[in-house]
């Protein structure tokens, strides 16, 4: 009888810490929170940090001037890159349908680029990675590093993921990771430390004088909700353009479609359209090509053709195998890669004295609430059991009229394109990121929160993957719209609501 007493109650133990009766959906302000007027202090104090705008700082055609602040110096950029293609063998991150499988081969490089911008004063590195996400356990670790090595610190670092479901796994320990990335590998998680870091240091030492120019076009043909059938989009297509003194030249792009033209049924390390695109754009220009991340969180890909499904539950067992799959992701690819060199010539004339600032710093989030239904959620205590902290790394950089935000999400595009909207009242050219060194889940519309699907469930993304309540855009936005004050002091209007 105590044998069985003793069983009994570790079973109510168990059930206690793995449930909680609350309701999750109960409205919660966060505005009064200590961890949101933490961030708020935060940002402030890396705003003070950072260089304000100078004298002469043009923003299309309107000369901005401020007595006593000192003109930007001459731009200057350096990039690098590392391979970050591990062993065969090494199981590929992304679709928990794989359960770890072991990688089959390779179809194509990955690898791991890392541009340093600097105005004389103020320097910032932005990393873009043919990885699933930047683990928080790789990001710290980089960040020390780097730190060791250069006067960079953790506020100059902004690291971004491609988001390819075929890159390196093994890469974090947890529950969590295990299942989706594989058993973790320490060898893994140091090659990919060690290429980081040597990527973000050499970048740092290459800086030379250089100039800038940026542009977007919009691409709505390769893009989709896939989450509420004819939603909106953030279809923009966003590039920039680096030259250095010795006309050595560094493109930027970011695109928000989720790269999943492939499925669970891939067995090979590739960088999925991304890295098609990448590729092709140096292929016929010569130049470097960094890709970043956008706001992917329910935005799917259309690689075109017909018949073709691209994965978009990402709770389903396999994808259909397809033997044209990689001949789709190369037309993607190749497709956007064109639409951004045949605008390129439309691109505003390059500037070689732009104003550069970065503010990055540590959120602690709202309390983790993950739904099974309308009363049942599971208990924060699992999130630790997952291997999951309730912590995040938000970040932004200023390059002239530009500003990248890096969050530490699959971020939604719905949210992105109304910010990117309001930032051009502002004549702000934004690129809303995801995987900013951390991982906290998707960040889905407040306004969607409460809706269920056809199946009376949350789904996947405002289900399963939604794990800070019903205030995250609400909450990531205003982190966002502060920065972007703070960054950008001279122009009139606040973004924040």
């Amino acid at each position: 009888m105590l044998v069985l007493a003793a069983l009994l109650a570790l079973a109510v133990g168990c059930c206690y810490v793995a449930f909680d009766r609350s309701r999750p959906t109960d409205k919660r302000s966060y505005e009064d929170k200590p961890y949101y007027k933490k961030a708020l202090a935060a940002i402030e104090r890396h705003g003070q940090r950072a260089s304000p705008v100078r004298d002469g700082q043009a923003h299309h055609g309107s000369t901005i001037s401020r007595e006593g602040w000192p003109s930007p110096s001459r731009f200057e950029a350096g990039w690098r890159s590392r391979a970050i293609t591990p062993p065969v063998g090494t199981p590929l991150a992304g679709f928990g349908a794989r359960k770890g499988k072991r990688s089959t081969g390779v179809h194509d490089e990955l690898f791991v680029k890392a541009l340093a911008v600097s105005d004389g004063m103020d320097t910032a590195v932005i990393v873009g990675a043919d990885m699933l996400i930047i683990p928080e356990n790789i990001a710290e670790l980089v960040r020390i590093r780097v730190s060791g090595q250069t006067a960079l610190t953790a506020n100059e670092i902004l690291f971004n993921a491609s988001h390819t479901h075929s890159g390196p796994g093994a890469f974090a320990p947890g529950l969590a990771s295990r299942v989706v990335n594989g058993p973790y590998n320490r060898k893994i998680a140091e090659f990919l430390a060690k290429a980081f870091t040597e990527a973000i240091v050499e970048a740092y030492q290459s800086l030379e004088p250089a100039k800038v120019t940026y542009g977007s076009v919009d691409a709505p043909e390769y893009i989709k909700n896939r989450t509420r059938k004819g939603g909106a989009v953030d279809s923009e297509l966003s590039y920039m353009l680096i030259e250095q003194k010795d006309a050595d030249r560094c493109f930027v792009v970011s695109y928000s479609a989720h790269p999943t033209v492939l499925g669970a049924d891939n067995m090979q390390f590739t960088g999925e359209y991304p890295g098609f695109l990448v590729r092709h754009i140096m292929e016929q220009t010569g130049a470097q090509a960094i890709y970043l991340g956008g706001a992917v969180g329910s935005m799917g890909p259309r690689p075109g053709g017909t018949g073709f499904q691209p994965v978009e539950d990402f709770t389903a067992r396999m994808a259909v195998p397809r033997d044209d799959s990689f001949d789709r992701c190369r037309a993607m690819g190749v497709a956007l890669a064109d639409k951004v060199l045949e605008t390129i010539g439309d691109a505003p004339p390059f500037k070689d004295k732009v104003d550069v600032a970065s503010i990055g710093f540590p959120i602690e989030l709202p309390p983790f609430q993950l739904r099974l239904n309308e009363n049942w959620r599971v208990s924060k205590f699992m999130f630790a059991v997952f291997g999951i902290d309730t912590d995040g790394w938000m970040h932004a950089v200023r390059i002239g009229d530009m500003a990248l935000v890096g969050t530490p999400a699959d971020y939604c595009g719905e949210i992105s394109a109304d910010l990117k909207s309001r930032a051009k009242n502002r004549f702000i050219d934004l690129w809303v990121l995801s995987f900013n060194g951390d991982y906290v889940g998707y960040i889905s519309p407040d306004r969607y929160y409460y809706d269920k699907d056809e199946k009376g469930g949350y789904g996947y993304e405002r289900g399963t993957m939604s794990w800070i309540g019903p205030d995250q855009e609400a909450f990531t936005v205003s982190l966002i719209t502060h920065m972007i004050d703070v960054l950008f002091p001279e122009t009139d209007n606040s973004l924040s609501w």
